[in-house]
């Protein structure tokens, strides 16, 4: 009776120790799982971080969410498989192939990607108040390791950049959202010296162009050239002008630049202006200037010249600001959200342009039917 109670006894134990052992070794395994997925975790938190610094974004952003009264679409468009470019889309609710919308090109600055350059300009609030597409390219850090759009380099070198950019603005014309007569461009810094440039190469496809802090187009052919013109010491090259428009009107024009600007200097904006004038055949008509106060934002002073009555250029200089986006969020680097908004100034002068132009269309054919009869 005491060996089977023994007996009984060594097996009940032997049958929880082996119980306990497997307990522990699963314990030990969630754990080993556990700290593995947590090291992956951070790994990979790691990896996007660094990823982000060495993408030569001053602030980056997530990409942005598509919320009500549009959707955030992405792709990529170029000159063939090799040389492409990825871009952001916003489309307002209610824009389709049977009723298409204008379409606004952002080109973004140094420093900065498609994201953080919707960011600061709150390209999308625009986008759904005005129902315009917004169109938002973006620079390889490949091409530019600061992704500066390319407005200094060879003749060649800017042709191509420039002929790539318009690839992709075919490319969403050719989605049929958009009406191709009421297409925009704008940018800040480099997008806005290349924005310049789009204008003067394809004169015909865009409606007007606009450069917030941006160098003088055709003024530098190389990165040293490129320091004196930002210093405010070179010039644009106005026969380069004059060839690449070929006796063809130059858009209309939109400058905003800061009076406290240490990066690009204020002559930038001037000599822009000066060159836009001189591209005439006539001298335009300049306005009184005018400076605007709103709440208690920065001042500006806007100073306008027109053509044959339709808006030709407008330069708004903006008190106080330095190197930065007007009127952009804190929170992104090259904003200030003391100055006036600088999106709707733009859009506010690309809508005049458009009505005067659309004008002008009117009286013609009622001129002609007049001198026939």
């Amino acid at each position: 009776m005491t060996r089977r109670r023994t007996s009984s006894g060594a097996k009940l134990w032997n049958t929880l120790s082996k119980i306990a052992t497997r307990n522990v070794r699963r314990a030990q395994r969630t754990v080993t799982r556990s700290a593995i997925q947590s090291a992956v975790r951070q790994g990979e938190a790691m990896s996007k971080a660094a990823q982000r610094v060495l993408s030569g974004v001053a602030s980056p952003v997530a990409a942005p969410v598509s919320r009500a009264g549009g959707r955030w679409e992405e792709g990529s468009w170029g000159l063939g498989p090799l040389v492409q470019r990825r871009y952001r889309l916003f489309v307002p609710s209610g824009v389709s192939a049977a009723r298409p919308a204008p379409l606004l090109v952002l080109l973004h600055g140094c420093g900065q990607d498609s994201a953080s350059f919707a960011a600061c300009t709150r390209a999308a609030a625009l986008a759904r108040g005005a129902r315009c597409v917004v169109l938002m390219p973006e620079q390889s850090s490949h091409a530019n390791a600061q992704r500066c759009w390319n407005w200094f380099r060879s003749a060649a070198r800017v042709a191509t950049e420039a002929a790539l950019l318009m690839a992709i603005v075919d490319h969403v014309c050719e989605q049929r959202l958009v009406r191709p007569a009421e297409v925009f461009a704008l940018g800040l810094s480099a997008g806005g010296a290349m924005a310049q440039i789009l204008g003067l190469r394809y004169p015909d496809r865009f409606a007007a162009v606009g450069s917030h802090s941006g160098a003088v187009a055709l003024s530098a052919g190389n990165a040293a050239q490129a320091a004196r013109v930002m210093q405010g010491k070179g010039q644009p090259d106005l026969q380069a002008a004059r060839l690449l428009l070929a006796g063809r009107r130059p858009p209309p024009l939109l400058l905003l630049h800061g009076s406290a600007d240490h990066v690009v200097d204020f002559d930038n904006a001037l000599a822009a202006a000066a060159l836009w004038q001189q591209l005439l055949p006539a001298a335009p008509l300049a306005a009184a200037p005018r400076r605007v106060q709103r709440g208690q934002r920065r001042p500006f002073d806007v100073f306008a010249w027109s053509d044959a009555g339709r808006p030709y250029v407008r330069l708004v200089r903006i008190e106080g600001l330095g190197h930065a986006w007007s009127g952009g969020p804190s929170s992104q680097a090259f904003s200030d959200p003391a100055g006036p908004d600088a999106l709707r100034i733009a859009w506010q002068f690309f809508m005049r342009c458009l009505a005067a132009a659309e004008a002008e269309a009117v009286r013609r054919p009622a001129a002609g039917q007049a001198a026939l009869a």
